[in-house]
């Protein structure tokens, strides 16, 4: 069910959007982490959007 409220479409955004991905393990962390939750590994990527 799409969210149609421009506002609660930009906090839906937000939280899903704004995280990073562990380019090991694949975990996602929040956009603040500086090394994984999971495996402690520094490389940490931003969570890609699906704009095609």
């Amino acid at each position: 069910m799409p969210v149609t409220n421009p506002e609660y479409r930009a906090i839906a955004r937000s939280h899903i959007m704004n995280r990073k991905v562990c380019r090991k393990c694949y975990a996602t962390n929040p956009a603040t982490a500086k090394k994984c939750r999971k495996c402690r590994s520094p490389e940490l990527r931003m969570k890609r959007s699906n704009k095609k």
